[in-house]
């Protein structure tokens, strides 16, 4: 496949939505992608239970969230200018196809029984990179898969398919680790990949071209949107808070196994119960911010909505050992204001960012997320073992509170949406 035949073929964006069919277009891609993130999350869950079991220290799950994030922070800039230069219907099916060709590949080192840690991490890598491009390809198609007044319904059922993720990921997890082998429980991660390739195979994508995209470089490119980030004050901002409160919430999540087993004496069952209900939370999240209409203003849905999730997240360290459904309840409700917070960020940057440049403002915000892992996973490990998990969870959770409560203090991030990018390269 060459570069040209990547490039995007269309030129204009879509202007009148009124002669459009695109429901059936836009839903068959949507349930696609669903059913591939459902798979792979339900692939991860089985892999960082088996490193749990395995391994069983929070050094060598603190590296599989680093093998899963750190590709992000380092090819996110380069997949959102490539989303922007080239057919993002490609690198969409491009993406799903490596990372279920990489599956297959580790299936066969299990079946074989000459799985290695080193392999997994490798998989977790690859598979990260694959997201790193298919991820801003994907949310900057959805801007012109839908009409305007859709942005924010798509961004919910973007937040549901990261609900459902974390809904049906650990309890099916956990029942295929029941019913099949585990290779067999691996190989659900392929099958879903063809269902979000199929229906790209039959439908096309439109696509704003930018104008002077064949004479910019690749370099160009990056240095004019990490430059449209930077001059806008509200962007930049905004990426900030989005950088701290993830940093000091990741190793939370990455801990999780660790501390159900370690301080709710629980095993895969318990697991499975506290993510999947923390899933169901960002499930219900999702469809309220589909459905229902909130009368403040998106930046400030995010911000408050933010600031309860992590509080959330603080209490759950909070809860005695004997209390565990009260830590289950806890995760839940974060599940839930996390979710209505997420959605509007995501319809903000494509209110305020050109179509031609949205790949690289997402793919910038999937970096920020990207570099948070990173930043304070490797002392995840060595503070654990110092101040114990459950003050990774208390701390974690009300520093976040308070980065998001300090927010309201910046009028920059408050008029955020007032201030629209003009339409330049």
């Amino acid at each position: 496949m060459s570069l040209d035949t990547l490039k995007p073929t269309t030129t204009n964006p879509i202007d009148n939505w009124s002669h459009i069919v695109w429901k059936p277009r836009f839903f068959a891609i949507w349930l696609g992608q669903a059913s591939s993130l459902v798979g792979s999350a339900l692939t991860q869950f089985v892999l960082i239970w088996w490193i749990t079991q395995t391994v069983g220290t929070a050094q060598a799950l603190s590296l599989a969230g680093m093998m899963a994030l750190l590709p992000q922070a380092v090819f996110g800039p380069i997949g959102g200018i490539i989303a922007d230069r080239w057919n993002r219907r490609l690198i969409m099916i491009s993406s799903d196809l490596i990372s279920a060709i990489s599956m297959v590949i580790l299936i066969v080192l299990f079946a074989t029984e000459q799985i290695q840690l080193w392999h997994i991490y490798t998989l977790m890598f690859l598979r990260s990179t694959m997201q790193a491009f298919q991820s801003p390809a994907a949310t900057a198609s959805t801007s012109q898969l839908v009409p305007p007044d859709w942005l924010t319904r798509a961004a919910g059922m973007n937040q549901i398919i990261l609900g459902l993720m974390s809904v049906a990921a650990a309890p099916l997890g956990a029942l295929a680790m029941s019913l099949f082998s585990l290779e067999g429980a691996l190989m659900i991660d392929v099958v879903t990949a063809l269902l979000a390739i199929t229906p790209l195979l039959f439908y096309k994508v439109p696509q704003t071209r930018q104008a002077t995209e064949d004479q910019a470089s690749m370099w160009h490119d990056f240095r004019s949107g990490f430059s449209m980030i930077l001059h806008h004050r509200g962007l930049t901002l905004m990426y900030g808070l989005t950088l701290l409160m993830v940093a000091v919430l990741i190793p939370t999540f990455v801990l999780t196994p660790l501390l159900i087993q370690q301080e709710f004496g629980g095993g895969v069952e318990r697991v499975a119960l506290m993510e999947g209900m923390g899933g169901l939370g960002m499930l219900i999240g999702g469809l309220m911010i589909s459905i229902m209409q909130f009368s403040m203003r998106r930046i400030v849905l995010v911000l408050v909505m933010f600031a309860l999730s992590s509080a959330m997240v603080g209490l759950a360290g909070l809860v005695p050992s004997s209390l565990f459904w009260v830590a289950v309840v806890l995760w839940f409700i974060s599940g839930v204001t996390y979710t209505i917070g997420n959605a509007p960020i995501i319809a903000i940057v494509q209110t305020i960012v050109p179509n031609q440049m949205q790949g690289r403002a997402l793919s910038l915000y999937s970096t920020m997320i990207g570099l948070a892992g990173p930043l304070t996973l490797p002392l995840t490990g060595p503070l654990s073992e110092l101040i114990g998990i459950r003050m990774i969870f208390i701390g974690g959770g009300f520093i976040a509170a308070l980065v998001c409560c300090l927010a309201f203090l910046s009028p920059s991030i408050l008029q955020i949406e007032q201030t629209p990018i003009a339409t330049h390269d």
